[in-house]
């Protein structure tokens, strides 16, 4: 899957995990946060690799649950997977379509709950 520079970068300089997958459940690109947060699982090794190869049978089974479900509806874009009380984050599977809203892919996406202390606009 080719990004362009543009959307890459802003996937990029989000400082929460991303992980693009496509339809065949492939690891297509992971940002920076993600290698990070999956170091220990291959981090940037697991670009290329079928999601299926890092998850048990049962969570596969409810990822393609999740993907059936995008498939089914343009309306149907993003599912909330769990939430991580230690981190206080939750995590969610978004749908990736083209312009004509096929399905092209997905992403995990995290968000912190944690209130952001850092001034605003300090630069």
């Amino acid at each position: 899957m080719d990004l362009s520079p543009l959307f890459k970068s802003v996937i990029d300089q989000d400082t929460m995990p991303v992980v693009i997958c496509d339809t065949a459940h492939i690891i297509v690109y992971m940002n920076p946060a993600a290698i990070e947060h999956y170091s220990e699982q291959g981090g940037r090794n697991l670009v290329g690799l079928h999601l299926f190869d890092c998850h048990s049978a049962k969570t596969g089974e409810v990822i393609r649950n999740v993907v059936d479900w995008f498939a089914k509806s343009k309306d149907n874009n993003i599912v909330h997977t769990f939430y991580n009380n230690r981190l206080n984050k939750d995590v969610y599977m978004v749908a990736l379509r083209d312009d004509d809203g096929n399905l092209i892919g997905y992403y995990e996406k995290h968000e912190s709950r944690n209130r952001d202390e850092t001034p605003f606009y300090q630069i």
